[in-house]
């Protein structure tokens, strides 16, 4: 019998692992890697949301190289980026920075970029960018400091989990909701399903036949 092929998530967030859960994938382990995600200048958001999710899920399958279990296993990685126009928005550590970030999104558009890149147990390596478009309602001063006080915003792009609180900021969402919470499914599914991971397996009743 055929060994099942390993997925690696290079990543640690909750809110990915739960996506990914969601359609029948179960890691067999993560990996979260630390580089450097400051922006290069004049660097786009498109273009650093690329940037770091490949770089993630090239440092992952580095890292994995000397472990048997792993180093012939499918590898994938996200990052998300939050932009007003050409301006990226930080991934928020203090509260000043998240009110800053929230202040400037108030009654206003912005762009959300997530980026997935896969990496084979071949090496051979694929990416897509999905784009969305995020409406905020008009925050109130209220709205504003319960929202900073909840600590929701920490180490969130733009300072905000459309998951979370700030999905009742949202007036309207243009693209896909999933992209927006840190991984974009349709194309993560495509990716690795045209890559020969079979996707299909976790979607199968364990007591059919039974």
């Amino acid at each position: 019998m055929t060994e099942r092929p390993k997925l690696v998530l290079a990543s640690a967030s909750p809110r990915r692992l739960a996506l990914l859960e969601q359609v029948g994938l179960r890691p067999e382990a993560l990996l979260p890697t630390s580089i450097d995600e400051e922006p290069r200048r004049f660097e786009r958001p498109s273009a650093l949301a690329e940037r770091l999710a490949v770089e993630k899920a090239q440092t992952a399958r580095r890292v994995a190289a000397t472990d048997e279990n792993l180093k012939d296993a499918y590898f994938l990685a996200a990052d998300t980026v939050v932009a007003v126009g050409r301006r990226i928005l930080p991934k928020t550590t203090t509260i000043e920075d998240a009110a800053e970030c929230l202040e400037l999104l108030s009654g206003r558009a912005h762009r959300v970029f997530t980026a997935v890149c896969m990496i084979t147990p071949t090496g051979k390596q694929r990416s897509r960018v999905v784009e969305a478009r995020v409406r905020f309602k008009h925050l109130s001063r209220p709205e504003l400091d319960s929202y900073l006080a909840s600590h929701e915003w920490r180490g969130k792009a733009g300072g905000y989990a459309i998951q979370g609180i700030a999905g009742g900021f949202v007036v309207r969402l243009i693209g896909s909701y999933t992209a927006v919470v840190g991984l974009p499914l349709h194309e993560t599914v495509n990716l690795l399903a045209g890559e020969g991971l079979p996707v299909h397996l976790g979607w199968l009743n364990p007591l059919e036949g039974v």
